[in-house]
């Protein structure tokens, strides 16, 4: 399974938002829209990943308030990325090694999505659940022995 298939179900809808705008404004955003992480985009070009932890350690660094903070304050600068054709074991490694819950899928230098840890934890079940079907129809299909052979 591939990134493309995950983003195929999952469907394209992005949010972004750019590095001078407000810290305040973005929690809002991902408040408002139920979403962990905005893409931050200048002149169309991926430069940064704001998450809930890039968000809460922003929060807690400034005393606990947010204040006049800029996202690009406290944007994760240099965001792992993948492609449309990254299969879905590398995903998880990446992930899991760079306890990145959120990554920008990107083709050449267009944004095309993201995807969560949510995502293909999800991807992985229903892969499973669908394998399963597969084998206990298989299993429950077999041929049963001849009667004649048996006895």
């Amino acid at each position: 399974m591939k990134v493309s298939d995950i983003l195929r179900v999952k469907g394209n809808t992005l949010f972004t938002i750019t590095p001078d705008d407000l810290l305040a404004e973005a929690a809002t955003t991902m408040a408002e829209k139920d979403i962990g992480s905005l893409v931050v985009m200048e002149h169309g070009d991926l430069v940064g990943m704001l998450t809930f932890r890039e968000v809460i350690v922003a929060i807690v660094g400034n005393g606990g308030q947010v204040g006049t903070t800029l996202v690009r304050k406290a944007m994760d600068d240099a965001p792992v990325t993948c492609t449309l054709e990254t299969d879905l074991d590398e995903i998880r490694r990446i992930m899991l090694e760079r306890h990145a819950r959120y990554m920008p899928v990107m083709d050449k230098r267009m944004l095309m999505g993201v995807i969560s840890f949510y995502d293909v934890a999800k991807a992985v079940v229903d892969s499973q659940n669908f394998e399963n079907k597969m084998l206990k129809a298989y299993i429950r299909d077999w041929p049963a022995e001849d009667e004649s052979k048996t006895g």
